[in-house]
């Protein structure tokens, strides 16, 4: 009976082993959408992030030493989101309600380049690879 029971204990604490692996994967690797910028008007390449509660897509991957355009569209009113920050360009910009607000930025070096809101709450970045 001793034999059955550490088994059990075994297949329990590899199920739990499991699900804490999946849990972290899901929320270090899996959970930030991530896009692509696509070519725009004039060649430059852009994405739209729609600001609610958060930045959906939260994470954009663009080519380092080109230009990228992003365009913001809050779709709330939420205090927190009227204003975005992206310290490593030196911008800091109000969002109007229910507007597009366009953002050009060239990240000159890969590495990845952080953008919050005006309280550090809501957070995203932009990867140059």
């Amino acid at each position: 009976m001793l034999s059955a029971f550490s088994l059990v204990d075994g297949l329990v604490i590899a199920a739990g082993v499991t699900v804490i692996a999946a849990i972290n994967w899901y929320f270090f690797f899996a959970a930030g959408d991530s896009v692509i910028a696509g070519a725009g008007p004039g060649g430059v390449p852009e994405v739209a992030i729609t600001v609610a509660g958060g930045y959906q897509p939260s994470t954009v991957r663009v080519r380092a030493g080109a230009p990228v355009r992003l365009i913001f569209d809050r779709q709330e009113t939420n205090s927190c989101s009227e204003e975005i920050v992206m310290s490593d360009f030196g911008i800091r910009r109000f969002l109007p309600s229910f507007q597009k607000t366009a953002i050009e930025i060239t990240p000159v070096q890969p590495g990845t380049y952080e953008f919050t809101c005006g309280m550090s709450m809501l957070r995203g970045k932009v990867v140059a690879e």
